[in-house]
């Protein structure tokens, strides 16, 4: 009071200088606080950052709860950019990506039954460079819930909800450049959310998100790029199929696989194609592949290399998961309009005929989401029942082409890295490159290799309208699980808008 009364202007001023920083203090703590991570079990040291995880509630009849967890930026949250992860399916989690591919832990399983596997710090996080959400879409999905029916637009305008909710829980992220990233089925959950998230920016949707463009890994497009159009070049130029034979298809084709796919003499010439490559791991033909048995009905092909029937023999310290089937879709076929078949129920299809899905083992993720722990120590519900990699859901593929959609964003002016690890035979390379070259944009960095670690690393061609197509040597499908360096490399750079 004395104070206030002998020096008025400087009280005045002092007064301003304290609710600026109280305001100050109150954006670095508006992140609700009952959604702090404190503890995960497994693990025993400090986060390198903070971690929220908890629910986001979509008005819908009935109400939708979309979990996400949330990893702040390692290196500065305020100003580094805030970055959405989706992984694929559709019905697949996105704690795929935080548990296996970039997320702040690599998890080491556990040696003796019934024990949780141990955290070790990931070097190679995408949270060194970035904060990073991984979201848990459509509802029904991981631990999202309740399982609804759904489909490309509908889970599109959820996840935009979301966001909008989620950045109003989070308001001092709304300034944070925001990007859109994932892999798989999101290379259509992917350029269907930003457009959402476009058109709320030109109706003057509230909080306002500070969108800047997007990545998509391996992702599925367009019925005409996708599926045999790029899978049998693929086994072709890897050596995994003989002249003859790529000739004989392209004649009983002419030239166009996916068209011709029913035509008897074009189904059986991929059929051998099939038959050829069926023993190898779809998702990285590198791998080797665990091979689940059934009793008595399983049909074991004994031409396969030992190395192919061995339970994912590896030499990597923390090796790549067995599980490669299962979360990703389609098992080399196009997206097509109308009910998207579930890996769930495609495999109880095959498990009927008495074959054996190839690499389907999955337990690290499983076990430690499942245990009471864990759920609790990162906000699960109750009501979200058991988690799984991927469910069932009555999901509808009812967006089309993704074309139209890389088109008016990039045109629009967003930035987009289209990438693909180039030993995936799930989603192939080929495909990814020939749709990105169809849009037609001028050619302003030609084709190059591109380096990590003073290695090659892969090649890319960068494309008019900042879009660019991008190839991992040597990576599967999961680009982040198979070369976490050179993935945190390509992403870092391109976030940072320096050449990649």
């Amino acid at each position: 009071m004395y104070l206030a009364m002998v020096f008025p202007r400087y009280f005045s001023l002092f007064s301003i200088s304290v609710s600026l920083v109280l305001v100050l203090s109150s954006r670095l703590e508006a992140a609700p606080e009952d959604s702090l991570v404190t503890n995960l079990p497994g693990f025993n040291g400090t986060f390198p950052s903070k971690h929220y995880s908890g629910y986001v509630t979509i008005d819908s009849d009935p109400q939708k709860n979309l979990f996400y967890y949330f990893v702040e930026s390692e290196g500065n949250p305020s100003k580094d950019p805030l970055v959405l992860w989706l992984n694929g399916g559709p019905g697949c989690s996105s704690l795929d990506g935080f548990v296996y591919e970039h997320g702040p832990f690599n998890f080491e399983a556990s040696k003796k039954q019934g024990e949780l596997p141990s955290l070790h710090l990931n070097p190679y996080s995408w949270s060194k460079v970035s904060n990073i959400i991984y979201l848990d879409s459509p509802s029904g999905v991981g631990f999202s819930y309740p399982s609804l029916a759904t489909g490309d637009l509908q889970t599109a305008s959820d996840s935009h909800a979301f966001l909008l909710k989620w950045l109003g829980q989070y308001p001092e992220f709304q300034s944070n450049p925001f990007y859109i990233t994932g892999e798989s089925y999101a290379g259509i959950y992917i350029p269907t959310l930003a457009s959402e998230v476009v058109k709320g920016l030109k109706t003057g949707v509230k909080p306002k998100i500070n969108f800047k463009g997007y990545m998509v890994g391996n992702g599925v497009c367009d019925s005409e790029f996708d599926g045999d159009n790029s899978y049998v070049p693929f086994t072709h130029g890897m050596g995994l199929i003989p002249d003859g034979l790529f000739k004989e298809a392209r004649a009983a084709c002419q030239g166009d696989y996916q068209k011709h796919s029913e035509d008897v003499k074009c189904k059986r010439i991929i059929a051998e194609i099939d038959n050829v490559v069926s023993g190898l791991n779809i998702y990285d033909i590198l791998e080797p592949c665990f091979h689940e048995k059934f009793p008595e009905t399983t049909t074991k092909n004994t031409s396969l290399p030992t190395s192919f029937q061995e339970l994912g023999k590896t030499d990597k310290p923390l090796a790549v998961r067995k599980r490669m089937f299962g979360r990703a879709w389609p098992y080399r076929a196009p997206v097509r309009d109308g009910i998207v078949p579930m890996w769930p129920q495609l495999t109880q299809s095959l498990h009927g005929q008495g074959v054996s899905v190839p690499c389907i083992n999955d337990e690290v993720a499983t076990a430690w989401l499942n245990d009471e722990a864990v759920r609790k120590a990162i906000h699960a519900s109750e009501d979200s029942g058991s988690w799984s990699l991927c469910t069932s859901l009555s999901y509808n593929h009812d967006a089309g082409s993704m074309i139209p959609y890389h088109k008016n964003l990039t045109s629009a002016g967003f930035p987009a890295l289209i990438f693909s690890g180039d030993h995936d035979m799930c989603v192939p390379f080929t495909g990814t490159q020939a749709w990105t070259a169809s849009l037609g944009y001028k050619v302003v960095d030609q084709w190059r290799a591109w380096q990590s670690n003073d290695q090659i690393a892969g090649y890319l061609q960068e494309y008019a309208h900042n879009l660019t197509f991008l190839t991992v040597k040597g990576s599967g499908h999961t680009v982040p699980e198979y070369k976490p360096q050179e993935s945190l490399d390509f992403y870092s750079r391109w976030l940072q808008g320096q050449e990649i």
